[in-house]
């Protein structure tokens, strides 16, 4: 086999590792899952039955919302595996082994992207459930779902990033939480951008969530002719802004993830 053979080889055997450890290790799983099933049920019928949307229930303006919530929640998943990982010196005993370097970061992402399908079904059931329902074409609900996973697999790299800079689990988790609250919160994910106050408004407009979130309900036909939709360039063009992002995200924490690996493995 040549060098990129190899490559995907080690990539998958990391990814069928990771895997395993999230089978044998529920309560990660349903961490990711829980948290976006309680704020579902909250807004639907807590905050829903207090906001009037003209024209569409909330249950439809939200579920894009909480699946974006839902990825950016379960890719802090790689940066504290990582950060785990780091702490019990399984990198040292991976560099003895005749494998690829990239192995260790592509399986890892590779097996969140696994965890992401899974949070992303049981969500789409919740939704259904509640009320959300899908009003576009099936070609455009598809890919709906694939944008949502690219841009969690890119998302994954941006953690693995932190993590790998950071290096316990405890700093990570509290810069996760404190990076990734305001990221969902500041953003069109549960209200309309356009109402926010001040310099608000075009700090949610240019929020990379708030592009994926309206790129989505763009895709699963959950938009609202009654709300126009900002004037900022990424929400007009959320679809192509989204892809934008994630090429980008991908282009930057890639070979930044990478390097860090490489210096981590060195020590």
């Amino acid at each position: 086999m040549n060098a990129l053979q190899i490559a995907i080889a080690d990539g998958m055997t990391i990814s069928k590792r990771n895997a395993l450890k999230i089978k044998r290790a529920p309560d990660l799983l349903g961490g990711v899952i829980t948290l976006p099933i309680v704020f579902v049920l909250l807004f639907a019928y807590v905050f829903g039955s207090m906001i009037e949307l003209p024209g569409m229930s909330y249950q439809e303006y939200l579920l894009p919302g909480i699946f974006v919530q839902t990825i950016v929640t379960s890719a802090q998943i790689t940066g504290y595996t990582l950060t785990q990982d780091l702490q019990k010196g399984i990198f040292d005993r991976f560099r003895t082994l005749p494998m690829s370097p990239s192995a260790v970061l592509t399986g890892q992402t590779l097996s969140d992207v696994i965890m992401n399908v899974t949070s992303i079904v049981v969500m789409a059931v919740v939704g259904l459930l509640v009320g959300w329902r899908i009003n576009s074409a099936p070609h455009e609900a598809v890919l709906g779902f694939l944008l949502l996973l690219l841009f969690s697999y890119a998302f994954s790299w941006v953690t693995a990033t932190v993590a790998l800079a950071l290096r316990t689990p405890e700093t990570f988790n509290n810069i996760a939480t404190i990076v990734s609250m305001p990221l969902v919160f500041l953003s069109n994910a549960f209200v309309d951008s356009a109402q926010l106050p001040g310099p608000l408004k075009p700090i949610a407009e240019w929020n990379p969530v708030s592009t994926l979130v309206q790129a989505a309900r763009e895709l699963f036909g959950n938009t609202n002719p009654a709300m126009p939709v900002p004037d900022a360039w990424p929400l007009q063009h959320a679809v192509p802004a989204a892809l934008l992002w994630s090429v980008l995200l991908l282009v930057v924490f890639v070979p930044l993830a990478t390097r860090l690996y490489q210096r981590a493995v060195a020590r």
